[in-house]
């Protein structure tokens, strides 16, 4: 079991290294000036190259790119008679370093965090900002998920027992768009039809956070409402794919020879339902839950940001449109550890289950 744990997390390693040095190298094959995004168009060449130089964007690309892998990772080497070398120590999540080895007068290798850099735009350190936006992006996708779980299996039951009727046609095809239906376009449709045409009815914001200051700024209040659209246009998708999933788990489990014998023994049907068939159609559906948490958490891109719902999705777009490179790989770095982090718990469960994965 350790060393299928170590495989994995090695594996994620290399997932992180690929994803950074992807997105390192299209940032500099696009073309755009992140000194000048920060400074304006109409700044001085002198205040300019200023600029660059503080942001490191005056030496080769080679060099910055082997300088980021540097400071993000765990094991990395220093100048210790540079106190520029150790820049990361006034970040939040870091107090100190611990030295390892000596390499030579102007060589030390460190132990210390990962750091991700401060971002171009705000000079706030950039795992201050994941820090900050991530749990709005947690409770979306949780609530999203929540929503198509519950949603989905009453609606794949339904279908189910009402197999071959209209309800069942109709929940398949509801389900079959859903499942085609892009979060961007969904996101659209949602918000102009129940938030701008309907929206004297419902009394929902297209836009807005969890927590917002008053129109006075006296205090922070909750909005729940707020975070009714986003979470219902994010668990389109899931709910659909569940709908489908209950519904095919379920005909096959009221085809099982102890459901015709529970049913010869006069029990209600809905007991039946319940109590026996109900549980032992979860498994494919738990399945499905799992993995969709880890996407919804990735897939929010476009739904905080048509939502200006304030979480890691809405702050990667907006780095994305002023060229914030380091916040943008941060990102990037936090959704493939939460892929990471999911996809090995799952897998550690599923090699409990059956030692064939570990074999596999």
């Amino acid at each position: 079991m350790i060393r299928f744990v170590i495989k994995r997390i090695l594996y994620f390693i290399l997932v992180v290294f690929g994803v950074v040095t992807l997105i390192f190298a299209l940032f500099h094959m696009v073309p755009g000036d992140p000194a000048r995004m920060v400074m304006g168009q109409r700044t001085d060449s002198a205040s300019l190259a200023a600029a660059r130089a503080d942001m490191g964007l005056d030496r080769p690309v080679a060099v910055q790119y082997l300088k980021y892998l540097n400071d993000l990772s765990p094991l990395s080497v220093h100048n210790p008679n540079n106190p520029k070398s150790y820049i990361y120590l006034d970040t939040l999540l870091y107090s100190g370093i611990v030295n390892l080895v000596k390499l030579s007068d102007n060589r030390q290798l460190v132990l210390k965090l990962p750091y991700l850099r401060r971002s171009y735009q705000s000079r706030k350190p950039v795992t201050s900002i994941i820090a900050e936006t991530l749990p709005n992006t947690f409770i979306l996708a949780l609530v999203a998920i929540i929503f198509a779980t519950i949603v989905g299996i009453a609606m794949g039951i339904i279908a189910a027992i009402r197999k071959d009727t209209a309800v069942d046609r109709m929940l398949l095809i509801t389900s079959s768009f859903g499942m085609s239906l892009p979060s961007f376009f969904a996101a659209i449709l949602v918000g102009w039809v129940f938030a701008y045409l309907l929206g004297s009815y419902t009394g929902l914001n297209l836009t807005g956070n969890l927590w917002e200051v008053d129109d006075l700024g006296e205090g922070v209040h909750l909005q729940l409402k707020n975070l009714i659209l986003p979470a219902f246009t994010l668990g389109i998708r899931p709910l659909a794919e569940i709908t489908q999933l209950m519904r095919s788990a379920m005909l096959d489990t009221l085809n099982q020879d102890y459901i015709r014998t529970a049913r010869a023994k006069g029990l209600k049907f809905r007991h039946i339902i319940m109590r026996h068939a109900l549980k032992n159609s979860l498994n494919p559906v738990l399945t499905a839950i799992s993995g969709w948490f880890a996407s919804l958490m990735a897939g929010v891109i476009f739904v905080e940001y048509i939502f200006g719902w304030k979480g890691l999705g809405f702050v990667m777009v907006t780095a994305l449109n002023s060229y914030d490179v380091p916040l943008v790989i941060g990102c990037v770095i936090s959704i493939s550890l939460i892929f990471g982090v999911v996809n090995l718990i799952m897998d550690i469960i599923y090699s409990l289950l059956d030692p064939r994965v570990r074999m596999g």
